[in-house]
C-alpha cells in the first residue's frame, strides 16, 4: 500500500539530515547539470570582479575538503 504522506510530496526522497551529506549531493548535482569549462567559469569571475583573489583561495580551499570526503 503506497503511502499517502510520501505521494502528497510528489514522491520526492527526503533531504538528508547530515550536512555533510547534503553538501556531497549538492557538488555532485553541480557536477552533473555545470556546462562548459570550469576553470574558465572561475577565470571569467575573477576577471569581472565578481570573485576576489582572496575568495577563491577560500573556495578553493573548501573544495579540496569536500573532494577529499567524496567517495570516487
Amino acid at each position: 500500500m503506497a503511502n499517502p504522506l510520501y505521494n502528497s510530496f510528489g514522491n520526492r526522497p527526503t533531504a538528508p539530515s547530515n550536512p555533510v551529506e547534503m553538501i556531497i549531493n549538492q557538488a555532485r548535482e553541480m557536477r552533473r547539470t555545470f556546462k562548459g569549462d570550469p576553470r574558465q567559469a572561475v577565470q571569467n569571475l575573477l576577471n569581472s570582479g565578481q570573485m576576489t583573489q582572496q575568495q577563491f583561495n577560500q573556495y578553493s580551499q573548501i573544495a579540496n575538503q569536500i573532494l577529499s570526503i567524496m567517495p570516487k
